[in-house]
């Protein structure tokens, strides 16, 4: 059994340039207790969400989990699983939760669920018709299911819980990145703060190890939507704070595998055989490791 306690937040189609411009405090707190570091999208999968989240959730790429498009019919998940289901599998008992407004990664549209477990959609509108105010409300409701569960959880146990948040991508593809966009991604940090509030008011938070990683799978063209090759669109980024985390990244360098490689390094995860993701900070280390035995 593990004590640790595991808090990853999805926030979809976040430009690292944008982040950078709009005012995001929850966000930069994690940033000054850890890192905030840009990462590329592998060139092994378009910047599309379906490969992106599901390279962040098993640590391996898409040649090995055959996910290439926002369809996971043909995904290669028995032997490759999220970090959710292998943490249940290797710890019984750890607390779990999943939230998300994005079909595919909780229930079975589109072939999915992304998460063996399956997960919380909410129940509202989305896709044609659906206005900004649904966005926002959607999102609002899976933080605060995820709140729920922070507030109740068991010390001694552990836990390890996904937070999706799907407005600034959705509003990315409806009007781009313009001001709509930046209202959302200003939402989101809103959101990541209510969740950090509700981890820290914890009773005895002080005595508890926590991980805490913020993410996004890719960005956007400067008039919405994704899935070239354009820098604004495969740069994508990771920010994190807690158990084992390198203060200040500006000279990490990451996979956005290592969102599931450090997870299962803190829970004490097996590692899928092709599994390509790892501590953060390893790959830096490794290559100072090379640096010294040359000079030596």
């Amino acid at each position: 059994m593990t004590d640790t306690h595991v808090l990853v937040i999805g926030i979809d189609g976040v430009r690292y340039d944008t982040l950078c411009e709009v005012a995001t405090p929850s966000i930069d707190s994690v940033a000054a207790n850890g890192f905030l570091a840009p990462v590329m999208v592998n060139p092994a999968a378009p910047t599309i969400s379906g490969p992106s989240w599901t390279t962040m959730v098993t640590g391996v790429l898409a040649q090995v989990h055959r996910v290439f498009d926002n369809d996971f019919t043909d995904a290669q998940l028995a032997g490759n699983p999220d970090f959710v289901s292998l943490a249940s599998t290797t710890h019984p008992g750890i607390q779990t939760s999943i939230g998300a407004d994005w079909q595919p990664l909780v229930t079975s549209h589109s072939g999915g669920p992304l998460f063996a477990g399956g997960g919380f959609l909410p129940d509202r509108p989305r896709g044609a018709g659906s206005t900004p105010q649904d966005w926002h409300d959607s999102d609002q409701d899976v933080a605060d299911r995820a709140c729920q569960f922070l507030r109740g959880l068991r010390s001694d146990l552990g836990s390890v819980a996904f937070v999706y948040l799907h407005g600034p991508d959705t509003a990315g593809h409806e009007t781009g990145v313009g001001d709509t966009y930046r209202e959302f991604i200003e939402a989101s940090d809103n959101r990541v703060g209510q969740l950090l509030r509700t981890v820290r008011a914890r009773p005895h938070y002080s005595a508890e190890r926590w991980l805490v990683i913020i993410a996004t799978d890719h960005g956007h063209a400067d008039g919405g939507g994704h899935g070239g090759d354009s820098f604004e669109e495969r740069r994508a980024w990771i920010a994190a704070e807690g158990a084992e985390v390198p203060v200040d990244g500006g000279e990490l360098v990451l996979e956005q595998a290592d969102v599931a490689g450090h997870v299962a390094h803190v829970l004490g995860l097996p590692r899928p055989a092709a599994a390509v993701g790892g501590a953060f900070g390893a790959r830096k280390e490794a290559a100072a490791a090379l640096v010294d035995d040359l000079k030596s």
